[in-house]
């Protein structure tokens, strides 16, 4: 880490570098920008003190601004704690003064300066503006921290000793009363190793799927190359740079070591989707050393694999367990986890999971009797966190998560927890749950896949991906043929840099672009040209999405996710005060405009599941649409018919209903695309991202009138997003930008 350390400062797990507008936790940085930031620099100035509102809106807002200030103010606050793990109602670093400000009420440690003294002398000074310059401080970049003080040498040294001695005693003796003392804030117990956190693996390509040696002074990982040969399962030591490759294809993942250290079990797809088992050994071949993209690599010849016989049950996913006596392999298989003894080679199904369902992710406990899984039904959620008596086959749910899980759960050191990774909050991230208790699963880490704990050394390790979301356009105006190549462009590069956004829309005349980005350090709505110049802010609230323009294309509708849900709220350009339209306390999202402006149809489960429901545009009662379930509708170009996704999950249908009313049904059963948000209706029916049924995705034409489907052009990967122009001739969407893949190393891990 980089920066002057004359503007460093330490609060619980964070530190912060105010000149270079950085934050890091536990060593890894974090993702907090803008407002948000410049916020925390403010209060980290003057920690136990109370700053105003309206201080922040003299340092913060410029005047001209057009944005609700309450809202913003509110929205950085909420982004600041998010990125904090800090609540308002148990503060550990925010307070909240209601009605005049916040306040910094945690421990903040001024990281010792290498400055002059009399550069460490200097005054305090922020920057503060004129209500009419219209610019916005950097705050943060001119603002010392408390000087330290350089004591002269003495000759009364004897003095100098004595007092030495007497505050050292002291110091001992307000430590251990601290320590007992449940009182005490923010009071760290130094014989315990603090964890240190950083990067195992630094290769330009993807690097994924950890998993440590017995002993956890080693890491097996999958490594995906572009270089011929340079794919495949490797090793990486603990303590030093040592890499060792040990297989040379593509399809191999999800390395699982013996117990002993000398075999590894991986699996290996074949061209049929396939699944095997195979086990190579870790140290046995000819070894040369090979200068590979820079690496001094070890790579094992002659090594040879074995495929081992599952006795006709067939992996049905990747992920393995080595049991810690050496004699068993737990793999996922189409009934459920199964047992593949090393010994005799019989299988055994362990577990059998209910119908439309699978379970996945094996992981033994540390004495081997019992083994943690994930069972994920066909919907995708929630999915749950399992427990398995290896021994009788008894299964007990230990916690139920409305989120992803991110790989397979693994043991604590203790054996009294679990950590597992989850999408939660809209990101991966790592989280620990006790085995024996219904208590609330806890954040640990906000970046983390996969992840591995070692049963020595008191070592985790996990995979965190790093990626941006860019907008494309594709012209579909030019041919009416699949086959012809059309052209593709980006519109607006690296809108966020998490799973959320951008959710592109075209206005009605076809010249703006409605867009989310968090940019500006919390999720907004932008409106920028066709082309995405000129981008500017359209609100402050934070966790803003789902834009939706009016059919005047004066307005725009979007959803707000706050403490009491999703909200819906519309805004008029250039207006920076949004209108809030469902005020009560029901869950309501996704809007979108009628064709004559009237009223605003929103997705709520306010009778306990999804339905279409709309509000009148200028606020009032809301009116349920459908009755047989029902997510982000849209209305048809002429009006006169409602289109809705059947559900929220992936590949939902696309159903109908009459705007005037009557019954619901299905449109087509060849339209079905990706997500709920993937489609767009244009004056000849139904733009959507859909499956080519063999190679990359496709954007299809759903003619209503002929009712039949037309492909018009091939994009790189699958998107979440599309937006099009009324005449069908564009559409917009997101895809991955950059994005990175690496083992990171929790070293003291607990």
């Amino acid at each position: 880490m980089n920066g002057s350390s004359a503007e460093r400062v330490r609060f619980g797990p964070f530190e912060a570098d105010l000149h270079t507008h950085e934050i890091w936790k536990f060593g890894v940085k974090i993702k907090l920008v803008g407002q948000p930031f410049e916020l925390l620099a403010i209060l980290l100035r003057k920690p136990g003190e109370l700053v105003t509102r309206e201080e922040f809106r003299t340092l913060l807002w410029p005047s001209d601004t057009f944005v609700d200030f309450d809202h913003g103010l509110n929205a950085a606050v909420n982004k600041l704690r998010e990125a904090l793990s800090d609540s308002a109602e148990a503060p550990k670093y925010v307070e909240t003064l209601p009605r005049r400000g916040y306040r910094f009420v945690g421990s903040v440690e001024r990281l010792r300066t290498r400055a002059t003294p009399e550069s460490a002398a200097a005054p305090l000074d922020v920057p503060r503006l004129s209500p009419s310059s219209g610019q916005r401080p950097a705050v943060g970049l001119n603002v010392p921290l408390s000087p330290v003080d350089h004591a002269r040498p003495t000759r009364n040294w004897r003095l100098y000793l004595s007092a030495a001695m007497l505050i050292a005693i002291l110091f001992l003796g307000f430590t251990q009363f601290f320590r007992r003392s449940a009182g005490g804030r923010d009071v760290r117990d130094l014989t315990v190793p603090q964890q240190r956190i950083r990067t195992l693996t630094n290769f330009a390509e993807e690097t994924s799927e950890p998993a440590f040696s017995s002993d956890g002074n080693s890491v097996a990982f999958r490594r995906q190359s572009a270089q011929p040969g340079g794919s495949g399962i490797y090793i990486k030591t603990i303590q030093n740079e040592e890499v060792t490759q040990l297989t040379s294809n593509g399809n191999d993942c999800c390395p699982a070591w013996s117990p002993d250290g000398k075999t590894i079990a991986f699996t290996r797809s074949a061209d049929n989707n396939e699944l095997g088992i195979f086990l190579v050994p870790t140290s046995k071949g000819k070894e040369t050393a090979v200068d590979y993209n820079g690496q001094n690599l070890t790579v094992l010849l002659g090594g040879k694999e074995h495929r081992l016989d599952t006795r006709g049950t067939a992996p049905n996913r990747g992920e393995l367990a080595w049991s810690p006596d050496g004699k068993t392999i737990a793999f996922s298989s189409r009934q459920g986890i199964a047992l593949l003894s090393m010994e005799s080679g019989s299988v055994r199904q362990l577990t059998v999971a209910p119908p439309q369902s699978e379970d996945w992710g094996p992981a033994f406990s540390a004495d081997g009797e019992k083994l943690l899984f994930v069972r994920s039904p066909d919907s995708g959620i929630p999915e749950e966190l399992m427990m398995a008596q290896c021994l009788t086959g008894d299964v007990t749910r230990i916690s139920s998560q409305h989120a992803r899980i991110l790989g397979a759960p693994q043991w604590s050191i203790d054996g009294k927890s679990l950590i597992f990774a989850s999408d939660f909050g809209s990101h991966p991230g790592l989280w620990r749950a006790a085995v024996d208790s219904t208590a609330v699963a806890v954040q640990i880490n906000d970046s983390g896949w996969r992840p591995s704990v070692a049963r020595a050394g008191y070592r985790l390790a996990y995979q965190r991906i790093t990626h941006s979301l860019n907008i494309w356009e594709l012209d579909l105006a030019d041919s009416q043929r699949a086959t012809e190549r059309k052209e593709q462009r980006i519109l607006v590069p690296s809108t966020s840099e998490t799973d959320q956004g951008p959710g592109p829309q075209i206005s009605p005349d076809g010249k703006k672009l409605a867009f989310m980005s968090d940019r500006s350090g919390t999720m907004e709505i932008w409106v920028s040209e066709r082309d995405g110049s000129n981008p500017v802010q359209l609100t402050a609230v934070g966790d803003a999405g789902t834009p939706r323009w009016s059919p005047d294309g004066q307005w725009v509708a979007f959803d707000v996710s706050g403490r009491n849900g999703t909200k819906i709220y519309k805004i008029k350009l250039g207006s920076g005060a949004p209108q809030l339209l469902t005020g009560d306390e029901f869950e309501s999202r996704c809007p979108s405009w009628s064709h004559d402006g009237k009223w605003i149809y929103f997705a709520s489960v306010r009778t306990n599941e999804y339905q279409v429901w709309k509000v009148p545009a200028d606020g009032g009662a809301a009116v349920q649409v459908t009755r047989q379930g029902g997510h982000a509708a849209l209305e048809s170009a002429d009006g006169k018919l409602l289109y809705y996704a059947k559900t929220a999950y992936a590949n939902p249908q696309i159903w109908q209903v009459p705007v005037d009313g009557g019954a619901e049904r299905s449109v087509s059963q060849q339209l079905q695309p990706f997500s709920w948000a993937s489609w767009a209706v244009v004056d000849r029916g139904i733009v959507f991202a859909g499956p080519s049924g063999k190679g990359r995705p496709w954007i299809s034409l759903y003619d209503s009138a002929q009712r039949t489907v037309t492909k018009f052009g091939e994009i790189q990967t699958v998107p979440f997003w599309l937006g099009a122009s009324h005449d069908g001739r564009s559409v917009v969407f997101d895809q991955p930008g950059w994005q990175q893949s690496q083992i990171m190393l929790i070293e003291n891990f607990r």
